[in-house]
């Protein structure tokens, strides 16, 4: 079985309040959820109002499907959140 971890570094420079921060993760965290069936977390940065790192996982019986359901959801996140976006890593467990 492999297991992957996508890691996303976020900036959001709009949030004035944890509250700003949450809605938009909240929003992030259920788009991908429902689309892609996969565990959202927020990893680290939790009281920090413009700063985060969400780790999503996925698990299957091929590398090749983690890899692509990662990359999906990658490209996902680019899309809802663009520039928010600093820096992601992948990584098979």
């Amino acid at each position: 079985m492999s297991v992957g971890l996508l890691t996303l570094e976020l900036h959001l420079a709009e949030a004035q309040s944890l509250k700003d921060k949450r809605q938009v993760l909240r929003s992030l965290k259920d788009r991908l959820r429902a689309h892609f069936n996969v565990a959202v977390a927020e990893l680290d940065f939790e009281d920090t109002w413009q700063r985060s790192v969400i780790g999503v996982v996925t698990l299957s019986n091929e590398d090749r499907h983690v890899e692509e359901t990662l990359q999906r959801v990658l490209a996902e996140a680019d899309n809802l959140l663009g520039p928010l976006v600093v820096n992601h890593s992948v990584e098979l467990l």
